[in-house]
Formats: structure tokens, C-alpha cells, sequence
């Protein structure tokens, strides 16, 4: 098996090396499978080589290698950045403050704070409200007949979820939602890197008058609950909290939206796993995590070396920028039994998509909750799902996914009958 290595750089093949992992296009116009499935077997700690001015980095692929580092919090740090867009920047100005991009003793003070908002026992009843929107949403959208799924549903569900845990008016949802999709992802290939980071500092922004708000009037909702929080005895300072809602608003929004996307879609092709859904052989909760291994949104997180690391036959030196592919490691074929095949009733199904260790998604427990909700409002109230047209996929060297899904249901009537149970 041939290894990539520090020093053996000039032996990767040109199919590898020619693929650029910074450019959005990638994604899009290359099979992406095939990639994944030749770094694993061949080259599973691999060096990207600087493009467009850019640094370098490694490529994690197998599911050992991934998990083992997402575990490391010792010799791997967040604090540089944890994407590509700041990693290779060369840093994170959110570092120790945004949970995401802080580690050590202030990350795990802070993922405390955080904590007691979004349990699953301080989220049970949101979670009741999420069925109930989601019943409602899916119920209204059958009942039209057809339209674009991913902007009618996918797109609202989510954010109405955390929005109204952080507080966020619903008048803001939709402007919110533009600015999220803009900050991670595009519609076009060539949006200028200048967008994005204005859609960012528009978010801060936004937050940073929402807490001045609640600092002055707390009401019953998360940020109200952070501006009140103390670590050590020190409060939360604004920008903690507004680097905060930033990550919430972007992760609770992200990884179930474009995941009930991909559902719908993979399903409208996939008839004998609709059938099961729809029979019940298998269960809602083997049919979320199969949705969310299936879809993987967020594909890559990022770290960096804090000191030299021997893995995989290769060396990452200290200072390396280190990638960790959770969209190669959930279709490892020595983790998963035929991982290019969705099986709703697969079981384990131990998928990386939230991550693992110290840095395990905050939001995993809500996300699950929408996605198993929307499949559950599918197969009560649908026949089936068609594409009427062809959805757009989005461009992004982060989230994978698609921004419209025109389709059209074939509605069950008796189903429907009790959509306002």
C-alpha cells in the first residue's frame, strides 16, 4: 500500500493531485466518490499542496484516523480555525471565544454554559414544537401539490427552531436565513470570497444589537440566558455571547436543512427505501441516522498541529493544517457495510456527521429531531415524492448539499386527515 508522507510527496498520481479541495467547483464537477474511495486504500494521510497563494494541508480520510483526531484535543488545536476559510487564512479572530474555536479548560467551561440551554431534557419542549411545525409545514406543502421543497420547508424548519430558542423575532428568519446560506455556501460558482464575509459580519452584527436588546429587557430564550451566565464568576462578555449565536444560528440551521434536502431528493429515487419508511420496517430512528451518514453536510472540520504527529505512515509536523474528512469517513468500507448503498434500517450506523470528542456537535440532539420529524410527517402524509426539475447544488468546499428541490407529492388522503391531530 503506498502511503503519502512528508517526504514522498511527488509520488501522489496526477488523478489526485489534480483535484483542488479549496476550490467550491470541485465538488461539483469531479466524482468525488472515486477520490475518497483511492485516498483511503491508497494514500489516507495525504498532502494538499498549496494552490492560488494558499498553504498547504493534510487530508484525513479513513474513519480510525478521523475519529482518532477529532478525539486528540492535546496535540491538535481549534484555535487556528477549524475550516478551510480560516485555517488557511491563518486564523480564527473567534479563537477562545466561539466554542467551536476554543479548547482546553475555557472550551469546557464554556460547552458547559452552553449546555444547560440545549440538553436534551432543557430541549424536550421545543422538540414538541418542532413536530408540531414540521406536521404543519409538510402537511401545507402536500396539500399545494408541488413547489420547491428545499425553500417551502427544509429552508423553515430549522430556523424557526433556533430562532426561537435564541430569540430571533420571526419577522428576521428569512433575512437571517440569506445571510447563512451566503456565509457557508453559494448558488454560483464564482461569488467573491468578499460576499461571504460580509454575510458574516452581517450576522455579528445582527447579534450584537440582539443582545444589547436583551441586556437591557431579558425575555424567556438562550441569548437572555447567556447574557446572565458567568464563568468563573466573570460574565459572558458581548462578543462571547455574539460569537456564540453566530455558531448556533449557522449549525443549527445548516446540517438539517440541506440533510432534509438530500433526504427528499435521495428518497424521490430510491423506492424500496421510501416503501420501508412508509410501511414502518424500519424504524424513524434508523431512518434519521442513515439520513444524516447519507447526506453528511458539513464535510470537512479542520484543526492544527501543535506538535509533531506520526499517523498513517506520514509525519504532521507542528504548525500542519489537518483536515478531517467526515464525508470519506462515513463511507469507509471497513466501517460500514456497503456504504455507497442507503439502507434506512442500517444498523450500527456509527457516522461521523455531528464529529466526536471534545468538539461533538452542541446541536446533534435538535438536528435529529427535525430530520426524524420531517420523515415522519413524509411517510403520514405523502404517497410519494417526484422531481420536477433538477435541483441546484450548492458551491461550497465546507457544506454539501442543495439550495432547491422542485418536487411534486402524491398526497395520502387518510394521512392527511389527521395532519391536525
Amino acid at each position: 500500500m503506498s502511503v503519502q508522507t512528508a517526504t514522498s510527496r511527488d509520488e501522489i498520481p496526477e488523478e489526485i493531485s489534480a483535484i483542488n479541495l479549496v476550490d467550491t467547483r470541485t465538488y461539483l464537477e469531479h466524482d468525488m466518490d472515486a477520490y475518497w474511495r483511492r485516498l483511503r486504500a491508497d494514500h489516507p494521510l495525504y498532502w494538499h499542496p498549496p494552490v492560488d497563494g494558499k498553504p498547504g494541508f493534510w487530508v484525513v480520510s479513513r474513519y480510525a484516523d478521523v475519529m482518532a483526531l477529532y478525539r486528540d484535543n492535546q496535540r491538535l488545536t481549534s484555535e487556528k480555525g477549524n475550516v478551510l476559510v480560516t485555517l488557511l487564512a491563518g486564523g480564527d479572530s473567534a479563537a477562545g471565544q466561539m466554542l467551536a474555536v476554543t479548547d482546553g479548560r475555557r472550551h469546557k467551561d464554556l460547552r458547559n454554559v452552553m449546555l444547560k440551554a440545549f440538553s436534551p431534557r432543557a430541549l424536550s419542549k421545543v422538540a414538541a414544537l418542532v413536530r408540531v411545525n414540521a406536521r404543519r409545514m409538510i402537511a401545507e406543502a402536500i396539500r399545494r401539490g408541488e413547489g420547491d421543497f428545499a425553500a417551502e420547508v427544509a429552508s423553515v424548519i430549522p430556523l424557526t427552531t433556533v430562532g426561537g430558542l435564541l430569540g430571533v423575532p420571526v419577522k428576521d428568519h428569512s433575512y437571517l436565513l440569506g445571510l447563512t446560506k451566503s456565509s457557508l455556501s453559494s448558488d454560483e460558482a464564482d461569488q467573491a470570497p468578499e460576499e461571504a464575509f460580509l454575510a458574516r459580519n452581517e450576522i455579528l452584527l445582527y447579534f450584537s444589537d440582539l443582545v444589547a436588546e436583551r441586556r437591557a429587557d431579558p425575555q424567556d430564550d438562550v441569548i437572555s440566558t447567556l447574557t446572565a451566565s458567568e464563568i468563573d464568576g466573570v460574565p459572558l462578555t458581548d462578543q462571547d455571547i455574539v460569537f456564540n449565536c453566530y455558531s448556533l444560528i449557522l449549525g443549527g440551521d445548516e446540517t438539517s436543512r440541506l440533510t432534509m434536502i438530500d433526504s427528499l431528493y435521495t428518497l424521490s429515487r430510491e423506492p424500496e427505501q421510501w416503501k420501508r419508511l412508509k410501511e414502518g420496517s424500519v424504524t424513524l430512528e434508523s431512518a434519521t441516522e442513515e439520513a444524516l451518514r447519507w447526506a453528511t453536510p458539513a464535510m470537512n472540520f479542520g484543526r492544527t498541529a501543535l506538535v509533531d504527529i506520526e499517523m498513517a505512515g506520514g509525519t504532521i509536523k507542528a504548525g500542519d493544517v489537518v483536515t478531517l474528512w467526515n464525508t470519506s469517513a462515513n463511507r469507509d468500507e471497513s466501517v460500514f457495510d456497503d456504504p455507497y448503498v442507503l439502507d434506512l434500517g442500517r444498523s450500527p450506523n456509527k457516522h461521523i456527521t455531528f464529529g466526536y470528542g471534545p468538539h461533538f456537535c452542541l446541536g446533534a440532539y435538535l438536528a435529529r429531531v427535525e430530520v426524524k420529524e420531517m420523515l415522519d410527517a413524509m411517510r403520514t402524509f405523502s404517497d410519494g415524492i417526484e422531481l420536477t426539475g433538477e435541483p441546484r447544488r450548492i458551491h461550497s468546499n465546507l457544506m454539501a448539499g442543495m439550495s432547491t428541490l422542485p418536487v411534486r407529492f402524491r398526497p395520502d388522503e387518510a394521512g392527511l386527515a389527521t395532519a391536525d391531530d
